[in-house]
């Protein structure tokens, strides 16, 4: 039988604009890793594994980070599954845990970006032996292709079908990233603070109609670290007021669903993260409805309305209504991407989701500050990523 797994101790660097911080990847990594371990309250001589996820860096990176923190020979693993890769190595974490094979593990995570538009690996020279050319194929086949950024565009596209098909607003769909800027504005790790209204957010520069500049997550550097324990090592430490149970975790990729019906919205990942998302509330006994707080992944303001749908927070078509009516901020029924989410925190790719895990430790403990969402019990963090991966993790306090 799997034992239980609990996060001990986060901690993450300021999401920052690329290029505009003296640092390297490794200054990021052990700012993050270190704030963990100190939250946690141990060293990192307890820590017997180091999975670490990256994008944009090469080979052993994480190695490099990792050697930061101390040189104890630990196994380190380079992780690396797109927009996904943060919460992938808090799943091989948790794994290590729950398996019995260790008792303390760290996920890391971590980016150093280039300014610009994410290429979404539709930009690699090779179109042809890309990984996502297949995701782009079914775009292209139903909409074109755009000189627009190509993750902008397959996003955007989507967009556009759920328009077209249940009749949602560019008003509803500017309301995400003006709630998402909103929130950001308490958070003293995000990329941007300013808070914009519905309207500024509906007359920034188009980026690929109908997303504007607003509703689209900006590169990115950054770090993000969580670190992941038994319940033997929660006692023995006396960690048990700080833990937080990993309650339930699941991934999934793409099948035929996301395909079958060339439609973007399939393509990028509303079928994976509907099922990853039932494979959480059938083994924890938990549903959406228990969930408080939700950290999911806000690439583009039209994925939060589609992860709605696919968490099962409302009927397919009914997302634009649900942010619009409030039901997805403070006072509302869920309090969803208190941190700023994606939008408006930042997106280093690696660290994205284990960014999230930490928001949500802070508010399960009650500990976020002018962020708190009264009561929070409950989270559930989503990541993903294109070409594909959906990851859903159900935190518990």
């Amino acid at each position: 039988m799997a034992g239980k797994a609990y996060i001990i101790g986060v901690g993450m660097t300021p999401f920052t604009k690329p290029e505009t911080r003296e640092q390297q990847y490794w200054d990021m990594a052990k700012e993050a890793g270190g704030n963990a371990l100190a939250d946690a309250g141990i060293g990192y001589e307890d820590v017997e594994q180091v999975p670490v996820g990256y994008c944009y860096q090469t080979s052993t990176a994480g190695q490099r980070a990792v050697y930061e923190l101390g040189l104890t020979g630990v196994p380190v693993y380079n992780v690396n599954n797109n927009c996904a890769t943060g919460s992938t190595a808090l799943m091989m974490a948790r794994q290590f845990v729950e398996a019995g094979i260790n008792d303390c593990v760290l996920a890391l995570g971590f980016e150093k970006m280039k300014r610009g538009a994410l290429g979404g690996g539709a930009d690699s020279g090779d179109f042809a032996t890309s990984p996502v050319a297949r995701h782009y194929g079914v775009m292209a086949a139903g909409h074109g292709f755009e000189m627009t950024p190509p993750t902008a565009q397959i996003f955007g596209n989507a967009a556009r079908e759920h328009m077209a098909r249940y009749g949602t607003t560019e008003e509803q769909l500017a309301a995400v990233g003006a709630k998402n800027h909103r929130h950001s504005a308490h958070n003293p790790y995000a990329q941007f603070r300013d808070v914009h209204t519905v309207e500024e957010v509906l007359a920034a520069k188009t980026i690929h109609r109908p997303l504007t500049r607003l509703q689209c997550s900006p590169t990115s550097d950054g770090s993000a670290a969580a670190v992941v324990a038994s319940e033997r090592f929660v006692r023995a430490h006396g960690l048990e007021e700080r833990a937080v149970e990993i309650a339930a975790q699941a991934m999934t990729t793409d099948t035929e669903d996301s395909f079958a019906a060339g439609s973007c919205i399939d393509v990028v990942g509303k079928p994976m993260s509907r099922a990853a998302a039932r494979q959480v509330y059938a083994a924890s006994g938990l549903g959406i409805e228990d969930v408080d707080v939700i950290e999911l992944h806000d690439c583009f303001s039209v994925n939060e309305l589609l992860t709605y749908e696919a968490l099962g927070m409302c009927a397919d078509g009914e997302s634009g209504k649900l942010v619009a009516d409030g039901a997805t901020t403070y006072g509302g029924r869920w309090v969803v991407n208190p941190s700023g989410g994606l939008i408006s925190k930042g997106h280093p790719l690696g660290a994205t989701g284990l960014a999230q895990a930490a928001e949500l430790v802070w508010q399960l403990r009650g500990t976020a500050g002018e962020r708190q969402v009264p009561g929070a019990r409950i989270g559930l963090a989503h990541n993903i990523g294109l070409g594909g991966a959906a990851v859903v993790t159900l935190l518990r306090k």
